[in-house]
């Protein structure tokens, strides 16, 4: 499977969707974005299940800021349209792989407990 153009329009519709996304903000000129491109690209041939896009943060300006892109590559993934990780850098493959199995293994029913709680609590880490 190939990766997805994210842009503003089409971003809540994607990252709601069930199941798990991956989404790679980068740039053009980012010498780290290309070097984990292809590592993305090789992580979406190999979970085809997932879906993985692409958030160019040049012609995205609106969307970074919302997000609080401060730096790139930045990768976050959702499940089933719950941010579970987000981490500023360019990931070695195994690390991207270690990272996926470990989305892969969550109980979505407990992090959503997990979240309810947090925001009972005032936004407290419980």
């Amino acid at each position: 499977m190939s990766t997805t153009t994210v842009t503003g329009e089409n971003f809540q519709q994607i990252i709601e969707a069930e199941g798990i996304t991956l989404l790679d903000f980068w740039a053009e000129w980012c010498g780290p974005c290309k070097r984990f491109a292809p590592v993305f690209e090789n992580a979406a041939e190999n979970h085809p299940d997932h879906t993985f896009g692409k958030i160019d943060t040049e012609e995205n300006q609106d969307l970074a800021g919302a997000l609080q892109i401060q730096s790139i590559p930045t990768l976050m993934i959702f499940r089933d349209g719950v941010l579970v990780f987000r981490e500023a850098g360019a990931l070695p493959a195994k690390a991207l792989d270690d990272v996926i199995a470990q989305v892969e293994a969550l109980d979505m029913e407990d992090v959503r407990r997990q979240i309810a709680e947090a925001e009972k609590n005032g936004g407290a880490e419980s």
